[in-house]
């Protein structure tokens, strides 16, 4: 953000001073005479090289002081003096003499009328132009800013205003995806944050400035198009061209916005950066409904708490409907986890079903597993997603609705949510219960597994509170007929279309 000097602030407190004491409201000539009397400022030195006499100049603003026009808000005036100075002097901190010229432009019969007293503003930006300017925040002469040495401002104006545009309307495009179509409260949120920061960016840049660049009628561009610009294979297709032209624009942004502002530059980068983070979620999100399209009931199995044979178990719960087989062993050896990983592989291969390994991506790996569910102090996202690739899936246990944010920002396949009751086979701290499950479904349109302590007598508040997909240990690994519990679960959860 552009900062004022200590002169801006000591002459506006003197204009609102003038105006408290009419009890009237603070008027141009207030701003003018708290400008002109400030002894550290920029403006009487200026007036005075134009052969103007100062005290007359006072004695004429404090006499009409009343009767001069009302003064545009404060920021307005700033945000004017912020234009002046860039194009001035190549910096958006303002001091009192852009304040002046801004306070001037701000009323066109106005500036004529002072213009015929002396206070010509043509004139004063020609004098600031050729001359020395005094840095008032620290006291100190800069280098002379002159003609010849300014950057063009009005062609970087001009593609930075362009690219403003396309920016925002890309958000817009990317927002309305989010909302309408993936009906994610999580990812619309996050394209409306990202609007509203660049908003908050291009705040910093004078507007006057980039709307008196525009030149619409003369762009070459608008009666250019490519093969292919008006077809739209489907409204993924919209998104992700989208994305594309956002990340274009915002690079743009960020070099030709140097020669305007750096801090808008910077901020521009930081955009970009989160353009791409966004563009990976969407590309997981989609291949993940994709994959998981049928998935909903997920089993969790451990050898030793199976009544009985584990294939005997997968095959007959993929029969009721179980798509998902995760295998949790917690107390064996690597040697023994590869060996029953590689024959719950075959097993589920032949049940075609999914199988994932628990907390261990390089055992997923070797056993040639469709990926792996983490724990929170497993292994982050994208070290798991190096050992298996960008094709398998990845899952992260969640307890609280940050963890679920950071996991979709990290590219998760799917989320546990959970525990949401007590279980006979984990203990848990605490249970965000079902209220955790209705927030997620609220939030997001990622996978998401209810899990913790679901059985046949409890799923149907799982389905209550808005869960959609479950995963289950003990109700199909005890059970003496997994087929008809898988059966019976797949019964009270919605039908794989609706998910």
């Amino acid at each position: 953000m552009a900062e004022s000097s200590p002169a801006v602030e000591r002459a506006e407190a003197a204009a609102r001073s003038y105006a408290a004491q009419r009890d009237d409201s603070i008027r141009l000539a207030d701003w003018l005479l708290g400008l002109l009397r400030e002894e550290w400022g920029r403006p009487a030195e200026l007036v005075g090289s134009l052969g103007v006499d100062l005290e007359t100049i006072l004695g004429d603003l404090a006499g009409s002081a009343g009767s001069s026009p009302v003064a545009p808000d404060a920021s307005a005036l700033f945000a004017t003096a912020r234009g002046y100075s860039l194009a001035l002097r190549g910096d958006p901190d303002f001091t009192t003499d852009a304040l002046l010229l801004a306070v001037i432009a701000s009323d066109d019969d106005y500036r004529t009328q002072l213009s015929r007293s002396g206070l010509d503003s043509i004139r004063m930006e020609h004098a600031l132009r050729g001359e020395s300017i005094v840095a008032e925040s620290v006291g100190i002469e800069i280098e002379p800013f002159r003609v010849s040495d300014t950057p063009d401002f009005t062609d970087a104006a001009r593609i930075v205003d362009a690219n403003l545009n396309r920016a925002c309307e890309s958000l817009r495009v990317l927002d309305d995806y989010a909302r309408f179509l993936l009906n994610d409260a999580f990812l619309t949120g996050q394209f409306k944050r990202l609007r509203h920061r660049l908003a908050e960016a291009s705040a910093t840049l004078p507007a006057h400035l980039l709307l008196g660049s525009r030149d619409t009628r003369r762009d070459v561009g608008t009666s250019l198009s490519a093969a292919g610009e008006y077809t739209r294979t489907s409204t993924a297709k919209v998104a992700a061209i989208n994305l594309k032209r956002l990340q274009e624009s915002l690079r743009s942004l960020e070099e030709f916005g140097k020669v305007l502002s750096a801090p808008f530059a910077v901020a521009a980068e930081a955009i970009r950066y989160e353009a791409y983070t966004l563009e990976k979620v969407l590309d997981r999100g989609a291949s993940a409904a994709d994959k998981l399209r049928e998935a909903r009931l997920y089993v969790l199995l451990t050898g030793s708490q199976c009544d009985a044979a584990l294939d005997w178990t997968i095959a007959e719960a993929a029969s009721g409907g179980a798509t998902i087989f995760q295998m949790r062993e917690k107390d064996s050896t690597d040697r023994e986890l590869l060996d029953r990983a590689r024959r719950m592989r075959d097993w589920t291969r032949r049940a075609g079903a999914l199988f994932l390994v628990n907390d261990r991506p390089d055992i997923a790996k070797l056993a040639d597993a469709d990926g792996v569910h983490l724990g929170q102090g497993d292994f982050p996202v994208a070290d798991a997603r190096r050992i298996l690739g960008p094709d398998s899936l990845i899952g992260v246990s969640t307890h609280d609705l940050d963890q679920v944010r950071a996991a979709i920002l990290d590219g998760a396949d799917y989320v546990g949510i959970g525990p949401t009751f007590p279980s006979n086979t984990k203990n848990f701290d605490a249970f965000p219960g079902l209220e955790f499950v209705r927030r997620v479904s609220e939030e997001t349109t990622l996978p998401a597994f209810a899990l913790g302590g679901i059985h046949l007598q409890n799923v149907q508040g799982v389905v209550a509170a808005g869960g959609r997909r479950i995963a289950v240990s003990a109700a199909i690994a005890r059970a003496a007929d997994p087929a008809s519990a898988a059966r019976a679960l797949c019964g009270i959860l919605p039908p794989a279309r609706d998910n």
